[in-house]
This record gives structure tokens, sequence and C-alpha cells, in this order.
């Protein structure tokens, strides 16, 4: 009875639900029935061109396809490195360069692991991270120290020199893109070498030569002694170009090397280094103004900061057009750390009214035997001043060496009122009148 029961449930459900089908197909087709005949003649005509656009969707895939093998085959041939990292930091892709730069060889693109565990590089990981958080483009430079898992390897492994620059990407990917600057470190570590031994060399022929222009220059008479005094000059000028380019390199081999710090008082220093100079403003009728505190003293090599304002304050005496002046402006600003914790640091401003420098000029004005616009690289005074001692191409190139031996740094501008030179000097070391006794 049961039973019977369960087959008469089940045939009156299947027999309403396939009436329910019945009536639904009969609305369907009553509502349909007046558009059927102009949609079959509608689609009729829109078959062809529905074909001709997948045709042209399916074309342009295969071209995008191509293209982008073509930009990824590129990317795999660079000389520079490239990889690509998910939202999770994980390697999607690396090109050949990159697997080299950070010896990846052994991975492999189906591979997708954290970039972290395939390079031991928490600088690299960090740029990423700053990238995706920032959503814009970082550049970085570090030393990778590259990891290996054999022992064996690790002598033959040196640390690279890396440029990195990256972009952020959808979905939270990052695109990096390295550069291999140990190459071009080692060529000017070379040359350096190369012209540190030349100098080295060139020093006692010289030597020898200036002696025997002594004796000339003792014999002859006038006028004939005149050419034996411009042979001196120039040997002198060699001398200074081969001492200061020893010594420049000597100070970018050890920054600290033969600093003798004592307490110096600033104002009277650039005082005493004016009045050396004096005799060559007074030919161009140059004045000279310093305002800012009168006793500011610093921790640093007298000697080492003599030799700073005497270069710059001959050249800014070089450039100057004349019965113009020349302006030393010092002060002290308060510079907070990142606990908030305040501390002096010394800017002095020296400014001139000369021609001032080009703009494609100004990141270079540093660098050794830098040639840039004529209006500062020539003078018209004669060569028995103190510009032909210290205008051999390095003095600029001393002088921020001598500042990063004591830790400050100078930075090139134009003034926007004088439109001259804007040399702009900061120590960090200064010093309160009451420890100036401490230290002398």
């Amino acid at each position: 009875m049961l039973l019977l029961g369960f087959f008469l449930g089940l045939a009156v459900g299947i027999g309403f639900w396939v009436w329910q089908q019945v009536q639904l197909n009969r609305y369907l087709g009553r509502l349909l029935r007046p558009l059927t005949s102009h949609s079959y003649k509608m689609g009729l005509l829109l078959i062809p061109g529905l074909r001709q656009e997948i045709a042209m969707v399916k074309q342009q895939r295969q071209d995008l396809q191509q293209s982008l093998q073509t930009y990824q085959d590129l990317l795999d041939f660079a000389p520079v490195g490239y990889l690509q990292v998910d939202e999770e930091n994980q390697l999607l892709w690396c090109n050949r360069q990159a697997q080299e730069i950070l010896y990846l060889q052994r991975w492999q693109p189906e591979q997708v692991r954290l970039l972290l565990e395939l390079v031991r590089s928490y600088e690299l990981d960090h740029l990423i991270e700053q990238t995706r958080d920032l959503q814009k483009p970082q550049r970085g430079e570090w030393i990778f120290h590259p990891s290996c898992d054999d022992a064996a390897e690790i002598a033959t492994i040196k640390s690279l020199a890396l440029r990195a620059s990256s972009l952020p990407l959808p979905n939270g990917q990052v695109g990096v893109f390295l550069e291999n600057r140990q190459p071009l470190l080692d060529i000017n570590q070379v040359r350096d070498r190369s012209f540190s031994d030349l100098a080295h060399e060139l020093r006692t022929p010289l030597t020898s030569i200036r002696l025997v222009v002594e004796t000339l220059q003792n014999r002859l008479e006038p006028p004939l002694n005149r050419w034996v005094n411009r042979l001196m000059q120039e040997v002198d000028r060699l001398i200074s170009l081969v001492q200061s380019w020893l010594e420049l390199t000597q100070m970018e081999a050890n920054p600290n090397i033969q600093l003798q710090a004592k307490a110096v008082e600033l104002r009277s220093l650039i005082t005493s280094v004016w009045e050396t100079l004096e005799p060559l403003a007074q030919r161009q009728h140059l004045s000279f103004s310093y305002s800012g505190p009168e006793n500011i003293w610093i921790k640093a090599d007298r000697a080492r900061i003599y030799q700073v304002f005497l270069n710059l304050l001959d050249n800014s005496i070089k450039y100057s057009p004349p019965s113009t002046s020349i302006h030393v402006e010092a002060k002290i600003l308060s510079i907070k750390d990142n606990n908030d914790a305040a501390s002096p640091m010394l800017e002095i401003n020296l400014i001139d009214s000369g021609a001032g420098f080009s703009e494609a000029d100004l990141p270079h004005v540093f660098e050794r035997f830098y040639r840039g616009d004529k209006a500062r690289t020539h003078s018209s005074q004669d060569s028995n001043s103190i510009g032909a001692i210290v205008g051999n191409g390095l003095g600029l190139a001393i002088v921020e060496q001598i500042l990063i031996a004591h830790g400050g740094s100078i930075k090139a501008m134009n003034h926007p009122e004088t439109g001259g030179a804007w040399m702009q000097l900061q120590f960090p070391e200064v010093m309160a009148n009451s420890l100036s006794q401490d230290y002398s």
C-alpha cells in the first residue's frame, strides 16, 4: 500500500511538471510569434557582418599575442635586467640579464616562488614594497651580495653595485629594471689607479725640470729671461696639477686621512682668506661683504677649510665683472633627526655677480677636469695669479672631498637675484663658544 502511494504521488508530480512546461512553451510561442518572421530576416542580414567581426577580433587577438611575444623577446635579450612580481611578491618572470645579475640560472619560468627566497636582497624587496605602497616609480642603489649554496663557488662570486628602477603595474604587480654598475665602477677604479701611478712617476722629472729652469733664471738676462719665467709658470702649474690629483685620489680612498680637527673660528678664517686674495680683487675693484654671526666655531682641519674658501673665493674673483661685490652669508640652522632631536648645522652661502653656471653644467661642476661653459672656465687674468695655481680642473672636486671628509656638503646653484654662482656649504659640527677652549 505504501509503495502504491509513492508511485501515485510520483506520477502526479511528473504530470504537473509536464503540464507546466507545455504551458510555458505555449506562452513563449504566443509572445514571439509576431517577431519571428522579422527577426529571422534580420538574423539573415546580420550573419555576414557578425562573421566578419568575429574574424577581425580573432585577427586582432593574434596580432596582440604576436606583439606581446615580440616585447617579451626584446625584454629577454635586453642588456638590462627586468623582473616582475605579483601582489604577494612572488616572481612571475625575469629576463636572462636579471637571471645573470641575481644568480637565478636555476629558476624556471613555471616556478612561482617568493622573490626573497630566491634573491636574498632586502633592499630590492623594500624597493618593491615602497613602489606598491606609493604607486609611483622608485629608484634605488645598493651593493648586492649574492648567496650561494655551493661553498666551492662562494670565493668566485663577487658583490655587485646595482641600480634599480621600479614601476607599479595593474593588480598589485611591480616591474623592476636592474642595472649592473659594477663594470663601470671597476673601470673608474682602474682609471684612477692608472692616473695616480702616472702622477707619482711625473713628480720626479717635473722637480728636475724645475731645478734646471731655476738655474736658467739666474743666468739669463732680459729679454731672454721672460721665456724662462713663462716656462717656470707652466712647470709650477704641472706640479700643482700632479699634486692636486694625488691629493684628491688620497682623500677619496680614505676621506679621514690627515684630518687634524681643532676648533676653528670661521668668520676670522674667511676674512684671512679674503685678505690673501684682496690684491687680485682690487684689480677689478671688487668688494667683499659678510653677514651672519661674528663668532662661529666649528670642529675642523683649519688648513683644509682654508683651502676650501681659498678656492671658492678665488673662483668668484675670476668670474665677477668689475665693480661688483662678493657676498658671504652665514647662518645656523636647526635640523631635526629621526628622533625629532634638534641639532645645529652651519650653512654658508657664497654668492658672486658673475655669469653663473649653465643648467647643463650644474650637475657636473664638481667632477674632475670638467670643462663646461667657457664663461666660467676661462679667466681674463694673467697667469701669475693664484688662480693659475688652483685652476687645474680639480679645485672644486677637492673642495667637495674636503667637505665630505668633515661630514659636510656643498651645492652649486645660480642665485636668483645676482645671476651669479651660488655655492652653499653645510657643516654639521657647530660648537658653542663655551666649548671652543676644549678643542684649542
